[in-house]
């Protein structure tokens, strides 16, 4: 039978980043925490904890840090429903998503939600090609990514898709394509990337010309920084319509290939646990999302 009080020391370790703060956070001293793990250790017979900085959990710490998540959400909508919070006492909501969201539609997407709710959002942001693994993980209680198909124990709806274009400012091109499109073989040109697992704007490059191109790269792991980048001219890169209207609008940025949009479909995955809050999360962001993304996956 699993202590639940050895878990919850090993979940704030990870999540607070340290013993110290899982100190704090437990209202115990340094040394209890570290007792209760290493008891837990060894009622396991696992490692479960890399004590690095910070410290990180290993695979059966993994394993067990998803169980502990989802058991503490069941308990937690169970005291909602029979002892009733009074005012200001909060319940937190992990949630997993990339950069553009949160940049653009998400904030409006959850407004109504956390005015009406006593519930604290606590956002992981990361390419949204790979978000689905902090789910997988179990970082997340549900997260938004570009993935389709179902991870185990979870489910998925279809959120929209958001709509991308290559974009540099009129001074790029002027300076690294002034022949248009036909220099994107020029490897002097630079161009943008969120981070290293941004694989956008390869899969734009290979459908523009039919194979991979190699560019100097500046990695911008930020959102309006990224746009502020090609506003100055230091570069070109994908970026969303819902960011970029207004600056095509008046001339600011230019498409790099005229007319060649690249949509992103994106999808909401969450544990399917029978959790009352993941499901009132639910529904108000895949209704919300259908009004703020203007493409939506199938159409």
């Amino acid at each position: 039978m699993l202590d639940y009080k050895l878990l919850e020391a090993l979940a704030s370790v990870v999540e607070e980043g340290g013993f110290e703060r899982a100190a704090q956070a437990l209202h115990i001293t340094q040394s209890a925490v570290s007792q209760r793990i290493k008891l837990l250790e060894n009622q396991t017979g696992q490692v479960l904890l890399v004590r690095s900085y910070p410290p990180r959990a290993t695979e059966p710490g993994v394993r067990l840090l998803k169980h502990y998540r989802q058991v503490a959400s069941l308990e937690a909508d169970l005291e909602d429903a029979l002892l009733p919070r009074g005012p200001g006492v909060y319940r937190s909501l992990k949630v997993g998503l990339n950069a553009d969201s949160l940049t653009t539609w998400f904030p409006g997407a959850v407004q109504s939600f956390l005015l009406s709710r006593d519930i604290l959002l606590d956002l992981c942001t990361d390419d949204q090609d790979v978000t689905h693994r902090l789910l997988q993980d179990g970082e997340v209680m549900g997260c938004i990514t570009s993935r389709e198909r179902s991870l185990q124990g979870c489910r998925v709806q279809a959120l929209g898709s958001m709509r991308y274009r290559m974009l540099a400012s009129p001074a790029y091109m002027e300076r690294w394509l002034p022949s248009g499109p036909e220099g994107l073989g020029d490897l002097q040109a630079p161009v943008l990337i969120f981070n290293r697992k941004d694989r956008l704007q390869d899969y734009f490059f290979t459908s523009v010309t039919g194979h991979t191109i190699r560019h100097p790269v500046h990695y911008i792991p930020s959102a309006s920084s990224f746009l502020q980048f090609i506003l100055l001219g230091l570069g070109c890169g994908m970026v969303p319509d819902l960011q970029s209207d207004r600056y095509l609008g008046s001339g600011a940025l230019v498409e790099v290939v005229p007319n060649r949009p690249m949509d992103v479909p994106l999808y909401w995955h969450c544990w399917d646990i029978g959790s009352a809050l993941l499901r009132d999360f639910t529904e108000v962001l895949v209704l919300e999302a259908g009004k703020r993304l203007p493409c939506i996956v199938g159409q």
